[in-house]
């Protein structure tokens, strides 16, 4: 059994998918945190929300929330799921690399931690336990 933990010949099962969907639920209600206490707090952030696309306060902070609520949740359950991470990838991005850019790097860790954590996801796919994982056997057609 150790020796199967260890040395996985099947790095797809159902352990692997396990481990994926921890790291979905985790990092997902993490970033989503950040993004309903931008929701919650919209009307004082609106007006001093950084603007690094030159779109607007408001609508910076409105694409924010997109990424770190409406995107996590579908992380989360594997729905769309590497659709959903780019925006999630995005904005972490930019709070690293613009936002961040400057100060010190105990500043902007933590979207550096969200990044490469989201980055890493994007790549692996979200596992057997994921929605979009069952809409693919369903829509996938059957050989006669």
């Amino acid at each position: 059994m150790l020796y199967k933990f260890l040395f996985p010949s099947k790095p797809d099962g159902a352990a692997a998918s396990t481990i994926l969907l921890i790291v979905r639920i985790v990092f997902g209600v993490l970033l989503m945190n950040h993004g309903i206490e931008k929701w919650a707090n919209y009307q004082e952030l609106s007006t001093a929300f950084p603007d690094p696309l030159g779109i607007g306060s408001p609508l910076s902070l409105g694409l924010a929330i997109f990424g770190e609520m409406a995107c996590s949740m579908a992380f989360i359950i594997g729905f769309l799921y590497r659709l959903a991470m780019i925006p999630m990838i995005f904005t972490m991005g930019v709070a690293f690399f613009v936002i961040h850019g400057n100060d010190p790097f105990a500043v902007k860790e933590l979207a550096f931690i969200y990044l490469v954590v989201f980055m890493l996801m994007y790549i692996v796919g979200p596992g057997k336990f994921a929605v979009d994982h069952w809409l693919g056997k369903a829509l996938t057609p059957k050989k006669a």
